[in-house]
């Protein structure tokens, strides 16, 4: 991440939050030392962002700042908290500390003003299966997002393994499993395979050949029905 990018993810993450955020906590979220926090502090106090505290307290963000808000409709934050509810519950661990904070930046930017700390949301999220995604889903979001290539042991329904390396296309998040598209060398061809019955053994720093979202069209194609690989991820996959 440039320095651009960190100085704008932390007045993102200073405005989300209601309460002094200490250095320790901003290197955590930001993945910086503390000394770089405390530079990067002194940089938007010096480009004029007004964010008040010290080191051992925290800091905090005053009202006011230039940073523009979201003019998101009622219908539209819903939605959002709606959305961000399930992945909160659902998703794996990464993914809903991702989920946490985004929607208190959301919640934070509001053209009305930020939502009071005891506001209640209007929708839930909930869900009947305790079933959440295990770690590894996000590495295999990361391979997808780089396009590398996976070696993986599988386990199909009748209890057999075996070795693959794909190449990671998407998951397809079901109710109550999630599905891996991906291209597989050994049949080279597209196989689906449950998260949950997979072990990622190696993640390799290889880039798969060609475009992501030509594979995605490539496969989008194969299987028109593409929400019917659920029933037959199994059977696919030989």
């Amino acid at each position: 991440m440039s320095k651009t990018s960190r100085l704008f993810e932390m007045i993102a993450v200073l405005r989300a939050r209601r309460r002094p955020v200490t250095a320790i906590e901003l290197a955590r979220e930001l993945d910086v030392s503390e000394r770089s926090i405390y530079r990067d502090i002194e940089t938007l106090r010096s480009l004029g962002a007004p964010v008040d505290g010290q080191a051992g307290v925290g800091y905090v963000l005053s009202e006011g700042f230039f940073l523009p808000q979201f003019a998101f409709s009622p219908e539209e934050l819903d939605a959002l908290v709606l959305g961000l509810g399930w992945v909160q519950q659902r998703a794996d661990p990464a993914l809903a500390r991702s989920s946490e904070s985004a929607l208190a930046k959301v919640l934070s930017a509001r053209s009305d003003g930020p939502a009071q700390t005891n506001e209640a949301p209007a929708l839930v999220a909930a869900s009947a299966s305790e079933r959440g995604d295990s770690p590894q889903a996000a590495m295999l979001r990361d391979a997808i997002r780089r396009q590398r290539k996976v070696a993986i042991d599988y386990e199909d329904a009748q209890g057999s393994w075996s070795e693959r390396t794909i190449w990671p296309i998407a998951i397809v998040y079901f109710d109550h499993v999630r599905v891996l598209a991906a291209w597989c060398e050994k049949r080279s061809a597209f196989r689906h395979f449950r998260v949950d019955r997979l072990q990622v053994t190696a993640i390799s720093e290889e880039r798969y050949p060609g475009r992501r979202q030509s594979l995605v069209t490539r496969w989008q194609q194969q299987d028109r029905d593409w929400r019917s690989i659920l029933t037959v991820s199994d059977k696919a996959v030989r």
